[in-house]
């Protein structure tokens, strides 16, 4: 398995919590499926086959949030309640009001509820305790946030921070599409999008278009700015990078063979090693190239 999406955040530096602790600790919000009255509902599972909740190789850990959501369209809801306030418009001689729709349409969800379909995802993370390192595979900072809740909940104590480096993604980004090239180590691919900061927010977006041409040089001149670009890091990891600081669409590229083992087991194993491997080296250049972090006094 391999993340996606890289949502970086930076554990603190008198964060020593063991294995053990923090199985323990997961051990509080455990997946349950969702009651047949309630929306939604969350927790965790093993990330691997061997059943643990936090599977551990060579120091790097990973750790599984499953979700499981009902599927309720508003439409779906909207129809149904319509019928009944029009039933009652029929039998009172009058439309309902405004409280008494609000109250029919909460009795609808309630009816629907249990006999909606539901849609589970499940978010991992990968956490390195030596470098201080606590990554989400969510495309968004909101869905990486649930999971950081959801682990405050059961943790005595979480204090976790987004990764902050000197020089902004959207300052470095200008500079490396204004000259044309990105600093030693990375390349600059074909796919950028970039954003004018004023009101009216227009929006040129490149995709599979050769930078070279001077054209998104012209947008940088005219003011917009760049929100995404997209990166290869040492012709090993194709990425995008976003003003957001967030690492999208993450690939490992054919060049990177994993041997196949015997077992899905010692693959998982594998597949994590060279996983977590490649993902320290490029956000430790990656850092680096953006001014290093921003230090608290």
């Amino acid at each position: 398995m391999f993340f996606k999406n890289l949502q970086i955040y930076r554990l603190p530096e008198n964060w020593n919590i063991g294995i053990q602790k923090l199985s323990e600790c997961l051990e509080r919000g455990p997946f349950v499926k969702c009651p047949r009255n309630q929306p939604k509902s969350r927790g965790w599972v093993s990330p691997a086959a061997n059943g643990e909740l936090v599977y551990s190789l060579a120091g790097q850990w990973l750790i599984a949030l499953k979700t499981e959501e009902k599927i309720l369209p508003s439409s779906v809801i909207n129809q149904a309640a319509k019928e009944i306030a029009d039933l009652l418009e029929i039998a009172q001689g009058y439309k309902p009001g405004r409280k008494m729709l609000k109250e029919i349409r909460e009795r609808v969800i309630e009816e629907l509820m249990p006999r909606a379909f539901t849609r589970q995802r499940t978010t991992h993370v990968w956490i390195d305790p030596f470098s201080g390192w606590f990554v989400v595979d969510a495309a968004s900072s909101n869905k990486a946030e649930e999971v950081i809740e959801h682990l405050r909940n059961c943790l005595d104590e979480f204090p976790l921070k987004m990764l902050q480096t000197n020089l902004s993604t959207v300052s470095a980004m200008a500079d490396w599409i204004a000259c044309g090239d990105a600093p030693a180590g990375f390349t600059i691919d074909r796919d950028c999008e970039l954003k004018s900061p004023d009101e009216e927010k227009s929006a040129v977006k490149f995709t599979h278009h050769s930078l070279d041409d001077g054209k998104a040089k012209e947008h940088l001149a005219e003011g917009k700015l760049p929100t995404k670009l997209a990166l290869t890091f040492d012709n090993r990891i194709s990425f995008v990078l976003t003003d957001k600081m967030e690492v999208k669409r993450v690939a490992l590229l054919d060049i990177i063979e994993c041997e196949k083992a015997d077992n899905a087991q010692e693959q998982f194993d594998s597949d994590f090693a060279l996983m977590t491997g490649e993902f320290k080296r490029l956000i430790a250049e990656l850092v680096e190239d953006l001014g290093g972090e921003v230090k608290e006094e």
